[in-house]
């Protein structure tokens, strides 16, 4: 039995409650990560493997690592675009942790982030915490998987020119070699069901608040898939906008009009997702995990690009898209649909799935496709269980969760008054230390004090006030 761990939020198989995705952040801030990881788990998950999910959070302890080392055998750490300057500590801990571990580690699909136009250089701050990372991977496995051309030309430019291949994302091959054929919506008007998806990042490129404009008023069955936490948080918590009068621009808000009239939702869970979004006609927006997913349930999609991180994978994949930065916000979805081609998506795809099994077998890790049942024990155990369905708008009433919600609200006010607690004490002990200082400068001789006392009393203050 192959014991292996996984870098994900949490297990297929665990149920967790909304207050527990949302407390314990098992999405790692975006649903979309829930996708490919679970496609990773299906994937590797036969009768000779024992899989256990690692969490998102890395401990890169000493005593973490021997745990590691001695309980399992192969670390695998599908990843979305971790190559990118916000996410450098992680990146830097992660290393720390694997260059500890004496077991293989399996990266599946890393990414780099930059603009629509490819360019790398911005990458600059981050470039010896990507090469220590790459390095120590290498070391472990015999290759290093990414998730496209941006992606393997940014690492060979830094050196890896041998063992990165590009195997693209993991959850375009949660059906294994084959993949839906996108219904036929007929005409998209205003009798169809449409979802769109926009990421707060791209409000840069294009004109969100107008995209999300217009699709509201066409589409009175219109539904608004966001991803992010904070969209989850504002759902589940609530929002002071109505009383503070504060508006949004982007859809983040109780009082932005897709909030209003409840079209709203945050997927927790990707089965309850997918079949969720099986039921629409048309998806379109800028999240490709947000497009990839209604695709895997028989859904059209078209990705609205805004960075490289979804440029990639589409032009890998051979996923429908326009650039964001050349669409008019106004675009109208039967326009989107009848210039999408799904031919190569459908066409190529058992031949970038049998690149994907051979980077897992030169890498030692089996697939269920090829190894064991297709996935139907996973499939059945899955659907066995009551996943909860993405987030809406709390309506005030006791959904269930009202004592979570108070019991939280405490917590955090008990949090707040320690931290200010902490706070006031250190404040007191660096004007005590402040005080001593400037007693000792009185003891000088006076004509220094005169000449030097006020400049060293402000360089002491500032000193003090940085620590």
């Amino acid at each position: 039995m192959k014991r292996i761990l996984i870098r994900s939020g949490k297990s297929p198989f665990h149920v967790a409650s909304q207050q527990e995705f949302i407390q314990k952040d098992l999405i790692g801030t975006n649903s979309g990560n829930l996708l490919f990881s679970d496609a990773a788990h299906k994937i590797l998950l036969t009768e000779r493997t024992e899989i256990t999910s690692n969490g998102l959070s890395t401990v890169p302890t000493a005593a973490r690592a021997q745990q590691i080392n001695e309980r399992y055998d192969v670390f695998v750490v599908p990843l979305a675009n971790a190559f990118r300057p916000s996410f450098k500590g992680a990146l830097d801990k992660l290393s720390t942790l694997v260059e500890q571990l004496t077991i293989p580690v399996v990266v599946l699909g890393v990414g780099a982030q930059a603009g629509e136009d490819y360019d790398t250089t911005r990458l600059g701050p981050i470039d010896t915490s990507v090469k220590r990372f790459v390095k120590a991977v290498l070391e472990r496995s015999a290759s290093l998987g990414v998730r496209g051309e941006l992606t393997a030309s940014y690492l060979q430019r830094l050196g890896f020119k041998k063992h990165v291949e590009v195997i693209g994302c993991p959850s375009m091959f949660l059906h294994g070699d084959t993949f839906p054929t996108p219904r036929d919506p007929g005409t998209i008007d205003a009798h169809s069901r449409v979802v769109i998806n926009m990421s707060p990042g791209a409000t840069a490129i294009g004109d969100m608040e107008g995209l999300a404009r217009h699709a509201l008023e066409r589409f009175p069955h219109l539904r608004y898939y966001a991803q992010n936490l904070a969209d989850a948080e504002i759902l589940f918590w609530g929002d002071t906008s109505a009383v503070s009068g504060r508006a949004t621009r982007f859809p983040r808000g109780l009082t932005h009009p897709l909030f209003v009239e409840n079209r709203v939702r945050v997927p927790l869970d990707p089965k309850t997702w997918m079949d969720e979004l099986a039921t629409y006609d048309f998806v379109y927006g800028t999240r490709i995990h947000g497009n990839i997913a209604p695709l895997l349930a028989g859904t059209p999609s078209v990705v609205l690009v805004h960075d490289s991180r979804t440029l990639e994978l589409c032009r890998y994949f051979g996923i429908p898209h326009r650039m964001l930065s050349t669409t008019p916000a106004d675009i109208h979805p039967q326009e989107l649909y009848e210039q999408a081609d799904y031919s190569e998506m459908l066409n190529g795809h058992k031949e970038r799935f049998d690149r994907f099994t051979g980077f897992l077998d030169r890498n030692g890790l089996e697939n269920t496709f090829t190894h064991g049942d297709g996935g139907a024990a996973f499939d059945l155990r899955l659907g066995a269980l009551d996943l909860p369905p993405s987030l809406g708008v709390w309506d005030g009433t006791d959904d269930g969760a009202l004592h979570y919600r108070f019991s939280r609200l405490h917590e955090r006010h008990t949090v707040t008054d320690s931290r200010i607690a902490v706070l006031t004490k250190k404040n007191n002990e660096l004007q005590r230390r402040l005080a001593a200082v400037e007693r000792q400068l009185a003891t000088m001789e006076k004509g220094s004090i005169r000449r030097i006392g006020p400049a060293v009393r402000r360089q002491v203050r500032r000193r003090l006030r940085s620590r």
